[in-house]
This record gives C-alpha cells, sequence and structure tokens, in this order.
C-alpha cells in the first residue's frame, strides 16, 4: 500500500513538473536568444554545455590550440541579456543569461572571475576589466588590483 502512495506520489510529481514547464512555472525563465539556433538543438546544449566548454579549454590551455569553432565569447553574441536601456547586463545582474539556470538550480559559475560576461565592446565593471593585465606579468601583473578583485568579489560587489 505505501509503495502504491509512493509511486502514485512520484507520478504526480513528475507530472506537475512537466505540465509547469510549459506554463512556465517551476523551471527558470530563460531569456530569449538572437540570431541562428544552435546546430545540435537546445537540448542538446542544455545538456552537454559545460562538457563543450571543458573540451575547448583543454584543447585551449593545454595543446595551444586558439582556433576553436566556439568560444565562451561568442555564446554572448545571441546569448546577452539586457537591461531597460537595451545593454547588455553583466553576470553582476540575476537578469544574466547564464544565470537564469545557474541560479535555478544552485550552481556556482566560477567563469567570469576570469573572462568577460558581456559581449565585446561592451564596457564590463571596472574590478572585472581590470582582471585583463593582472593574470599575466608579460602585460604588466598588479598583484594589488588582483587582491582589491578578489575582496571586492567575496563581499558580493
Amino acid at each position: 500500500m505505501r509503495a502504491s502512495l509512493l509511486i502514485a506520489g512520484l507520478i504526480a510529481m513528475l507530472a506537475s513538473a512537466v505540465w509547469a514547464e510549459g506554463q512556465g512555472g517551476l523551471g527558470p525563465v530563460i531569456p530569449e536568444a538572437t540570431g541562428k539556433a544552435h546546430p545540435e538543438g537546445n537540448d542538446y546544449m542544455r545538456r552537454w554545455h559545460m562538457s563543450m566548454m571543458r573540451h575547448d579549454r583543454d584543447v585551449t590551455m593545454y595543446e595551444g590550440k586558439r582556433d576553436q569553432n566556439a568560444s565562451l565569447g561568442g555564446c554572448f553574441e545571441c546569448h546577452a541579456a539586457k537591461d531597460e536601456t537595451g545593454t547588455p547586463v553583466t553576470y553582476a545582474d540575476a537578469r544574466h543569461f547564464c544565470r537564469s539556470c545557474h541560479d535555478f538550480v544552485a550552481v556556482r559559475v566560477d567563469c567570469f572571475d576570469c573572462h568577460r560576461s558581456t559581449p565585446e565592446g561592451v564596457e564590463e565593471p571596472p574590478a572585472h576589466a581590470a582582471l585583463g593585465g593582472v593574470l599575466s606579468p608579460s602585460l604588466g601583473a598588479d598583484v594589488g588590483a588582483l587582491v582589491a578583485y578578489l575582496g571586492a568579489w567575496e563581499v558580493g560587489q
């Protein structure tokens, strides 16, 4: 008897979640993308994007190949959520495309500790933009700027 109730409860929960997804209820609100659809399809990208990004990172970092077909920066050509003025928001804003799902499932994204979170040409916050020269001694690394950035990051700025 208990097993039957448990199974019926699980089926009801799954059915309501599937219904709610179509109604905009239980799932995250994902901002509309612009541009062409992914050749692999949205479901594939939702499931495998992290594996694809890790693969590209490894090929770039460990093999030195920088001519990947996809890049994190390229994502924002279509996936840049915008504010009321039409300016793409940074990862600090809850409306950011990546945050729509990652906040929903309580996953901390650290990509933007080093990478920009907006399309090229959009101004990033000063502390974030400063990282470009901070991490590489050949570019004039400034350890003080890195410490200031990390301190600001820890307190949620």
